[in-house]
């Protein structure tokens, strides 16, 4: 038997040449096509895209090879493409689904195999387990075809995706006031598939658009990982400043995430980027509908909720709660701590090139820089909320280490009294003040996760650290 491939978080991945191989590809390819023949898709079209990691593009094509082999019809993405982007083309394609052959924020080192269901979103959690499952042991049990013979009967089709979700975003917004604005606008595409998306997009007006880490390399040059969060946008912000830019966004490797930072070169972080986002949408845009939250991300939104009446659901960590969420209550925005923001009109997917545009024009709608509406989204609710988050690789036996943390039993946490212990997705401990500590483990990589926030600036490494005891690493 071959290696037991283990969807996590949201798909497969793994380190290239050591477990992420060509064959253990094509496992997980045959294990997503026998779940497409299983739920009566036998003849269905489905889109295949991928990144700008290392060898990227022939991953891709032998997932098309196994897809084909088993009478799926390929459209293969003809160049490295954003995942909202191949997300919105298996809508506008009415495709059955979709595969990514992407690590998103991974290491270099990394790469991976992310699956899309009929709606473009994330497949639940039970769809990922049946998927899973149909993967085959080994490679005797995979089909397969060759590449030209496949696309000479017409069963892989290379495709350009770009000109489809470019028509549906100018649906969604109007670019025209944000390029007539006079924006200087600082991009770091973090060498990956949305380097070109904001300067094509933004052309042919006033606003000046400036890109760096804009090329393909597969090491990511200047920063750890392509993940928009210090200590990988260092430079970003820095030449935020030299450029005298108004705003720096940044894109993850796979453009699906966004980060903020705002014209005095400081980051605006993961939380209080979605709360801005859906000041925004019920603010400045008069949009009404449910927020849909991770735990893992800002009361921010609950006190929103509360002041503009609407509801607000916390699911799991992971587009795979989400999606389905947001499908099911028609929520107006979705998303979660790592920096992924999904939006009502759109396929319930992260979306950065979105939700960057949404920022924009949230900047010129007010006559407002970064800063400013970060003030007026704290005015909005009662204050700044601080948050922070540490990242530890951790040894022994998980199972262990969760029963300790769940005896632990703490009265409080940086000096704040515990009032409610909530395992919807790890340990998050609610915190006096509104804020919480949440203990979780990675789902994708081997990493315990100690998350905060709270309203006390002089309290949030005290919680952190509190926080690594708790978990048994002090």
């Amino acid at each position: 038997m071959d290696f037991k491939i283990k969807f996590g978080t949201d798909g497969w991945r793994g380190v290239i040449a050591e477990d992420y191989t060509y064959n253990n590809v094509r496992r997980c390819a045959q294990g997503f096509a026998s779940y497409l023949i299983s739920q009566g898709k036998q003849g269905a079209r489905v889109i295949i895209g991928h990144d700008k990691r290392f060898a990227s593009e022939f991953f891709a094509a032998a997932a098309a090879e196994v897809l084909a082999a088993n009478g799926l019809y390929v459209h293969l993405t003809n160049r490295p493409t954003p995942t909202p982007v191949i997300s919105y083309a298996v809508v506008a394609r009415k495709a059955a689904g979709a595969i990514n052959i992407t690590a998103s924020h991974n290491p270099p080192t990394d790469n991976g195999f992310k699956v899309r269901d009929e709606n473009g979103g994330a497949i639940d959690p039970d769809g990922l387990k049946i998927i899973e499952s149909l993967i085959p042991e080994d490679i005797s049990n995979v089909k397969i075809m060759a590449y030209p013979e496949a696309e000479k009967a017409g069963l892989i089709i290379m495709f350009d995706a770009s000109p489809e979700y470019i028509e549906h975003i100018n649906k969604l917004i109007d670019v025209e006031p944000i390029k007539a604005a006079g924006l200087t606008v600082m991009v770091d595409a973090m060498w990956g598939n949305g380097a070109g998306w904001f300067k094509n997009l933004l052309e042919g007006g006033k606003t000046r658009v400036i890109e760096i880490h804009n090329t393909r390399n597969p090491s990511f040059p200047e920063m750890i990982r392509p993940e928009p969060i210090p200590p990988n946008i260092n430079v970003g912000l820095q030449a935020t400043l030299d450029n005298q830019a108004d705003v720096l966004l940044i894109l993850d490797g796979d453009a699906d995430r966004v980060g903020l930072g705002d014209e005095h070169g400081t980051f605006i972080n993961q939380l209080q980027a979605f709360g801005l986002l859906a000041l925004y949408l019920l603010e400045i845009r008069g949009l009404r509908g449910p927020i849909v939250k991770t735990l893992s991300t800002t009361t921010m939104l609950n006190k929103l909720g509360k002041i503009y009446n609407i509801p607000v659901y916390e699911t799991g960590v992971g587009f795979k709660y989400v999606a389905p969420k947001m499908l099911e209550t028609d929520a107006l925005i979705g998303g979660e701590e790592s920096g992924g923001y999904a939006f009502r009109g759109n396929v319930p997917e992260r979306d950065g090139i979105l939700a960057g545009l949404y920022f924009l024009d949230f900047m010129v709608k007010t006559c407002k820089k970064p800063s400013l509406l970060l003030k007026m989204l704290f005015d909005k609710v009662g204050g700044p909320h601080y948050y922070d988050r540490i990242d530890t690789p951790f040894k022994g036996d998980r199972k262990a280490r969760e029963d300790a943390i769940m005896a632990s039993n703490p009265a409080s946490i940086g000096g704040l009294k515990v009032t409610e212990l909530v395992t919807v997705d790890g340990f998050q401990f609610r915190l006096e003040d509104g804020g919480w500590m949440l203990i979780r483990f990675s789902g994708t990589e081997p990493i315990m996760r100690v998350y905060c926030e709270t309203t006390h600036a002089d309290k949030v490494q005290a919680i952190l650290q509190d926080g690594l005891k708790i978990a048994g690493i002090s």
